[in-house]
């Protein structure tokens, strides 16, 4: 099989860390947390390329950079929510990339993601028509109520934490994204818009350690990660 395009949507300005910078561009061990996130994608040896979706109005990425440790790195604009970005990213893939070939879309905020669990992401979900990395969950859950306070207990058996890569058909992903925007669904990640579309996408168990940095403290604990990877 030939080489997959990854679209990395990193249009989002991270509200949730704080701060005047976007938090794909603040320093993680040495670099800006996307460059670590886009090596990290560039060198599994079965990534042919890397769609960058950014905001429009993006002053701060490096607009001279047209590779990545050797692999393309293409680049558009992208859309107020995630999927929009995802879309768009989609959409502006070379025509080399056909409606049937399969693409992976990545966190542009998971620069731990394992080059081992990519491949077997690839390995699993690419024969079944797609699927995503994700996580069982092992804590005890608790549903809280409008106080506060514990309303129940909830099974967290065959519950997962959704992670990334996640692998789908081009074309099948782009109808089942444009689809939910014309139906004006809120779509969170990609298996749900391929799950709205009638598909049942594969889980593919992920390490732990892929972690979303969406807070201070998840950026210090990434920079621990990759030193240790090193």
């Amino acid at each position: 099989m030939s080489g997959l395009w990854c679209v990395v949507p990193a249009a989002g300005r991270g509200r949730r860390f704080g701060g005047d910078v976007p938090k794909q561009y603040l320093q993680l061990a040495g670099k800006p947390l996307l460059l670590q996130t886009l090596e990290r994608l560039a060198v599994h040896p079965r990534i042919a390329g890397l769609m960058l979706v950014i905001a429009a109005d993006d002053a701060s990425w490096a607009h001279g950079l047209i590779e990545v440790l050797g692999k393309p790195l293409l680049r558009t604009s992208g859309g107020a929510e995630r999927a929009d970005s995802v879309l768009a990213g989609l959409r502006a893939l070379p025509a080399s990339v056909a409606p049937d070939h399969a693409v992976l879309v990545h966190d542009a905020a998971r620069p731990c993601v394992r080059v081992a669990d990519i491949s077997r992401l690839i390995d699993e979900a690419v024969p079944v028509g797609g699927g995503l990395l994700a996580a069982p969950l092992r804590d005890t859950l608790k549903r809280a109520d409008a106080q506060g306070r514990v309303a129940a207990t909830e099974p967290r058996e065959s519950r997962w934490r959704a992670l990334t890569p996640q692998l789908f058909p081009r074309g099948a992903l782009e109808a089942a994204l444009a689809d939910a925007a014309a139906a004006g669904v809120a779509i969170t990640d990609e298996a749900m818009a391929m799950e709205r579309a009638g598909h049942a996408p594969l889980l593919v168990e992920g390490s732990e350690d892929n972690i979303k940095v969406t807070t201070p403290a998840d950026l210090v604990l990434a920079e621990f990660l990759l030193a240790r990877a090193s």
